[in-house]
């Protein structure tokens, strides 16, 4: 097992620049795909400034053989960066800091298909018994946070206590067909992050995110956007405070532990709605393959409340047998571990597929299912996604090429 090292780099605020003197190129929404395909030039349709990363010993041209190195190379300015890291296996943990846009690409011929990507970034690392670790924090492959502390999770109904001087980490992250694999067991064996994303905006786009445990954590004030991506997990592998998007997603069941999604919401003082959760919108819950398949035949919840302020809603999205007839599940069968009461919202909309059962859902009396009016509030990212005064944000991060709305 490879034990993780300490996010240190998350208690820093600016890297020092590397052997690769940094270009800045300003850019919004943008279509990598030149730039992303294998080619001779490396650099062909790139945008000007662009740090490249290489593995293997071919990858001559490469500024960088790691990620982490090439990030670490960006100074801390105000301009957006690129960096394209080349077809390969990264062994790595991957920690973000700068607040100012950043764009990592992964090399591929087709850039909206995410199970040809050729690029995989890999760590093997727990939260269980006897890791050493004394929060999940420390198992991602990805974070995404301004200092370590906006990245731990904590523990009890509203999680660790991030310190009121902490800013707001990265405005504009944008990923782009890169898959993260957890491999710390091929079974939930403790909180095995894929992906940690805390007070800052995180785009991801056909990128493929892998664990069994808790694998993509939205932290507190965190908002991630994932479009056509593969998420998989077996136990709670959506969980956070902060707020997650997923657009024509595969949602892989690995196996069926605890809910796919575990939500804790966060207590506000604002006036408007508090809309920090976890929305799936137009994909497919499935097992992951046909062991899966025959073995969890209606065993899967979609969700449970992680504390009473859990929020989180599936709309217009396929589910196959696996699911649970009755939908969501509490978190417990007794009142004092059922997490649940009146603000807890665990809801559908227009659901499909054999795994859609009306009768038990409504029988069961967790799973609300909403009409036309109730979902509205809930159509489209822009609607969901909040600061922290509870104030609809700018979604400019958001890449508007991959938006339904």
């Amino acid at each position: 097992m490879i034990f993780s090292r300490q996010l240190a780099q998350l208690a820093l605020g600016a890297a020092s620049v590397g052997s690769v003197s940094a270009m800045a190129v300003h850019t919004s929404s943008v279509d990598y795909a030149l730039c992303q395909y294998p080619t001779p030039n490396l650099l062909e349709g790139c945008p000007e400034g662009t740090i490249v990363v290489g593995s293997v010993a071919s990858h001559r041209q490469a500024h960088f053989s790691t990620i982490q190195d090439a990030i670490g190379s960006l100074p801390n300015n105000t301009e957006t960066y690129t960096i394209l890291v080349l077809a390969g296996n990264y062994t790595e943990q991957l920690n973000i800091t700068r607040q100012a846009p950043l764009r990592l690409l992964g090399q591929t011929k087709n850039p909206t298909d995410q199970t040809q990507n050729l690029v995989t970034v890999y760590w093997a690392s727990a939260n269980g018994a006897g890791s050493g670790f004394d929060d999940n924090a420390y198992t991602a492959v990805l974070t995404v946070a301004p200092t370590l502390n906006a990245s731990l999770t904590g523990s009890g109904p509203t999680g660790f206590a991030v310190p009121e001087d902490t800013p707001f980490g990265n405005e504009d992250m944008r990923i782009y067909n890169m898959d993260f694999r957890n491999v710390y067991a091929e079974q939930t064996a403790g909180a095995s992050l894929a992906i940690s994303i805390s007070r800052a905006n995180a785009g991801l786009y056909h990128c493929g995110i892998y664990s069994y445990q808790d694998t993509v954590y939205v932290g507190h004030l965190g908002n991630a956007y994932l479009y056509g991506c593969e998420v998989a997990g077996e136990t709670d592998f959506l969980y956070g405070f902060g707020t997650a998007w997923l657009e024509a997603c595969q949602v892989s069941l690995r196996g069926c532990g605890g809910g796919v999604v575990a939500w804790k919401g966060t207590n506000t003082t604002f006036a408007n709605e508090n809309k920090y959760g976890c929305y799936i919108a137009r994909s497919r819950v499935t097992a992951a393959n046909a062991s899966v398949a025959a073995n969890n035949v209606h065993r899967c919840s979609l969700g449970r409340p992680w504390n009473a302020q859990h929020r989180s809603v599936y709309i217009d999205t396929y589910m196959d047998a696996c699911i649970l007839p009755q939908g969501y599940t509490k978190w417990g069968s007794t009142a004092a571990t059922s997490n649940y009461n009146n603000y807890t919202l665990m809801a559908e909309y227009e659901s499909f597929g054999p795994g859609w059962n009306a009768t038990a859902r409504l029988a069961g009396n967790v799973t609300k299912i909403l009409d036309r009016r109730e979902e509205r509030p809930y159509a489209c990212p822009v609607d969901v996604f909040m600061t922290q005064e509870g104030k609809q944000p700018n979604v400019a991060w958001i890449d508007a090429r991959y938006s339904s709305c």
